[in-house]
């Protein structure tokens, strides 16, 4: 049988509000969290993530308030990410209510991270986060990038990912820096390539545009579908993309 798709909305945020960029620059304003939190909980969303998109590169923690007022809000399950860097800022962002964490930086850098925290909350409570931009040098043809997509690592993409599940992660999120916020489709070269190596649950994220995007992530391996511009600007609304997936033959959760 078919794995069961998810459609989650990704709330990334900056001094308290929601924003998107386009290539992880150029912010602009898309509201309030916990506003487009009830939305998108009442729109038939899945799961949802939202992601302090300058905690690391600020050198400070998620917002706990932020985390807080959202996860009363939120009727789905709620993955937090940025400024997440060992088992006690980890700890802090469950007990505020989150119900997953999302670790990209830190475990770049200190790859054991990843095992202490999963030894700590779960694997079912760990998601690796990997953004990537396109290097002909590396053997997958993708290098790793950590500080919010600002600084390139040398590491493979590929490479880290099977290095990292090995850990005992139970979700990759790869977001490509290629294609991030334009809406001309997925990066599903990445796509295909992480599902290969992995057991575990791969999230699309980074440029979807059209309701086709949606489905050509699904053909390429991903199991969980993340947006965010054609979400919070109405561009695309979850309901009717359900709709379309089904029409399709995907099964929906």
């Amino acid at each position: 049988m078919k794995q069961k798709i998810k459609i989650m909305p990704c709330l990334d945020m900056q001094n308290g509000r929601v924003v998107k960029g386009v290539h992880f620059v150029d912010i602009r304003d898309a509201g309030d969290p916990v506003e487009c939190a009830k939305a998108y909980c009442a729109a038939g969303a899945d799961e949802l993530a939202m992601l302090d998109i300058t905690a690391t590169v600020e050198g400070r923690k998620t917002m706990l308030e932020v985390v807080r007022r959202v996860a009363e809000a939120a009727t789905i399950p709620f993955t937090v990410g940025g400024g997440i860097r060992d088992v006690p800022s980890a700890l802090e962002v469950i007990n505020a209510g989150a119900d997953k964490v999302s670790i990209n930086s830190a475990a770049v850098r200190r790859p054991e991270t990843l095992r202490e925290m999963v030894e700590e909350v779960g694997s079912e409570k760990v998601t690796l986060a990997v953004d990537v931009d396109r290097n002909a040098a590396l053997p997958s043809g993708y290098e790793v990038y950590i500080d919010g997509g600002r600084t390139a690592t040398g590491k493979d993409a590929v490479e880290w990912v099977k290095e990292a599940t090995g850990y005992g992660v139970g979700c990759v999120l790869p977001t490509s820096k290629a294609t991030d916020g334009v809406r001309t489709g997925y990066d599903l070269d990445i796509i295909r390539k992480i599902v290969k190596v992995v057991s575990v649950p791969v999230v699309a994220s980074g440029g979807a545009g059209t309701m086709e995007h949606f489905y050509e992530a699904v053909e390429a391996g991903a199991t969980i579908l993340l947006a965010a511009s054609v979400f919070h600007f109405g561009l695309i609304k979850i309901p009717e993309l359900k709709e379309y997936l089904r029409t399709r033959g995907v099964n929906l959760s």
